[in-house]
């Protein structure tokens, strides 16, 4: 098939998974093209199967704001046009679905299947602002075919939009012979060269993710044992957790990291993961920190717990909820045997459910069904 993929190519969940399917169908043997504003971070390397296209917007003193859905719904009817795109799979509703019906409206019958993805923040919050509500809805509507990344963001896009589309649930995976467990001593000493713990959070620092509370938590945990903290990613929290560590007196022992592209080998040197989020659709930072046997500190929040299973490869706890983290965290640092139970059990989960030799097919076999239902006159 030639599929053509478009996300936001930043640091967040949606672009990442996006990016991964598409070299993942690439290496299956379909042509993928990629129509974003800029290369998503993780499209390293060259293959022949995979293309990127940019969306260039125009420049002129009429528009205050960029035409940014606009100039993407024309790139995606160009790109359609002239590679024949069998699939055009957009992740995140807005904009992307909006241009993509635009894209649909453009090429009239014979243009691609259009899929949507459901990622999270695109429902709970973009979608649920009073100005993009009905936008939303009518482009999760409009799409031929739509997905979500948990049951938790199918149900809650059911009951906040309250769509009639068929929502498939294809979950987030991880390439769990790339996200493997095994310390560099070399790497590791480099972040605690006096054997001190090593914590981790990862994420788009975003208000959802409660960057503080890692801060908080990891300050509670310094209190009682030498340990230190990687900070990686980047956002407009990340200033005010380096300030609140410096008002903890931890700001010595915090690593800030900031974006990296690769994050697998800094993961597997972590003694713990922390997601203590207001809101997670599913968690994917926390499945790569599974895949690498590192147990996870989360929120019983949204999707989380259908990735981590409380007890058993990770700890949940109510939102805020600093002391019983931090608790929690110790618990697992003071006991050596239940954190390599817990860690072994979090890597064997996410072989089990989420490597992406199980879900990518998923997408393959979801994109063929509905292009033979298409084909046959059914529903597409």
């Amino acid at each position: 098939m030639k599929i053509g993929i478009t996300c936001y190519p930043t640091y967040g969940g949606s672009g990442v998974i996006a990016t991964e399917l598409g070299k993942a169908l690439a290496q299956r043997g379909h042509e993928i093209h990629f129509i974003a504003y800029a290369l998503p971070f993780r499209l390293l390397g060259y293959d022949e199967r995979v293309f990127f296209h940019a969306v260039e917007v125009m420049a002129y003193p009429l528009f205050e704001h960029p035409p940014y859905t606009v100039a993407l719904a024309a790139k995606m009817a160009q790109v359609a046009e002239a590679v024949g795109l069998d699939v055009l799979h957009v992740h995140y509703a807005v904009p992307h679905a909006v241009s993509a019906y635009l894209a649909k409206q453009i090429l009239g019958a014979g243009g691609p299947l259009t899929v949507t993805t459901l990622h999270g923040t695109d429902i709970t919050l973009v979608g649920n602002d009073p100005s993009l509500y009905s936008v939303t809805r009518f482009a999760i509507e409009a799409s031929d075919a739509v997905t979500s990344v948990s049951t938790y963001l199918r149900d809650r896009t059911r009951a906040a939009f309250g769509v009639k589309q068929e929502i498939a649930v294809i979950p987030n995976f991880v390439d769990t012979a790339h996200f493997v467990p095994g310390r560099h001593a070399g790497l590791r000493a480099r972040f605690a060269p006096g054997g001190e713990r090593l914590l981790v959070h990862c994420s788009n620092f975003r208000p959802l993710k409660r960057v503080g509370d890692v801060i908080r938590v990891f300050a509670a945990v310094r209190q009682r044992m030498p340990a230190r903290l990687l900070l990686i990613g980047d956002g407009v929290e990340r200033p005010r957790a380096l300030d609140l560590a410096r008002e903890l007196g931890v700001e010595k022992d915090v690593l800030d990291l900031s974006a990296q592209e690769e994050v697998a080998c800094l993961l597997a040197q972590a003694d713990l993961f922390l997601l203590p989020s207001e809101q997670e659709s599913f968690g994917l930072a926390a499945l790569e920190a599974m895949s690498c046997g590192i147990p996870v500190i989360a929120t019983r929040v949204g999707g989380l717990p259908e990735v981590v299973v409380d007890g058993e490869n990770g700890l949940l706890f109510p939102v805020g909820d600093v002391d019983a983290m931090a608790a929690g965290a110790l618990a697992l640092l003071e006991d050596d045997a239940r954190w390599a139970r817990i860690g072994g059990a979090a890597r064997r989960h996410a072989v089990e459910w989420f490597d992406a030799a199980r879900i990518v097919p998923m997408y393959e076999a979801y994109y063929q069904a509905r292009l033979a239902a298409r084909e046959q006159g059914g529903t597409s």
